[in-house]
């Protein structure tokens, strides 16, 4: 990258090359970070992306594809993320991996996935790059999940690991003061599961509408809403860490 971007924050999100976690990075985008995109089996859309935000601003975006439940990768894109402009100010972990564990039937490899996905991962990752952030009294943004706290029925894997990225965050706070700030972003409902958004029948609408009465703001929220709460508390949310915010709408109040 060119020198001239040596005194630009810098900001890296997991997971993102597509849908929240490519939100987050235009948001610190438009509010002119430069960004590095991180894609594991997305390569196409994190190569589009980095191309549409290079378009705009020049050298402003860097991609780094690594699979975070390899330890080598993950130690590889810990590296590489301090070579793309020579520093970081904000990590955010985004990445996951999301799917259905009915109890009794759970092996091991899901376990692992899961958890490494949503957790182990974020956890090392943030001790790799802890000097660097602290350098820059930079800052740690978790993804968390709603269902942190309201567990999700037959997902009780991935409610575990999204629990412990909740207390993580609240952990790190403590570890990481003064020098670098560390909260998370709860989503609720924001975007409909691949499974509800593909089918169209009576029985979709229902289940769609069950969920719109649990919020009392009564809509789905969007991308943009959670990449908002991430810029706030990377970025500008000076005195505040070891928070989580819910951006569900209400839906918690239920």
């Amino acid at each position: 990258m060119t020198d001239n971007t040596a005194d630009t924050p810098v900001v890296l999100v997991t997971g993102s090359a597509r849908r929240i976690g490519a939100a987050i990075v235009q948001k610190f985008h438009q509010e002119g970070c430069n960004v590095i995109i991180h894609c594991n089996h997305s390569r196409q859309e994190a190569e589009a992306l980095q191309k549409q935000l290079c378009s705009l601003r020049s050298d402003s975006a860097a991609l780094i594809a690594a699979d975070l439940l390899l330890d080598a990768d993950r130690n590889r894109l810990a590296s590489e993320t301090l070579e793309c402009f020579g520093r970081l100010d904000v990590l955010v972990n985004n990445a996951s991996v999301f799917y259905p564990t009915e109890f009794g039937t759970v092996e091991e490899e899901q376990w692992n996935e899961l958890m490494d996905s949503n957790l182990r991962a974020a956890y090392f990752l943030c001790q790799q790059l802890k000097n660097e952030l602290q350098l820059r009294n930079g800052s740690i943004v978790n993804i968390v999940d709603t269902h942190a706290d309201n567990p999700l029925a037959n997902h009780s894997v991935y409610n575990i690991a999204k629990a412990g990225l909740k207390a993580m965050t609240k952990s790190l706070a403590k570890d990481l003061a003064p020098g670098i700030r560390v909260n998370g972003v709860s989503p609720g409902a924001i975007l409909w599961p691949a499974r509800l958004e593909e089918k169209k029948d009576s029985t979709t609408d229902a289940i769609k509408a069950g969920i719109l009465r649990q919020i009392p703001l009564g809509h789905l929220g969007t991308v943009e809403d959670i990449a908002a709460a991430v810029y706030f508390l990377g970025h500008s949310a000076s005195y505040v860490t070891g928070q989580v915010i819910r951006v569900d709408g209400g839906r918690a109040l239920s």
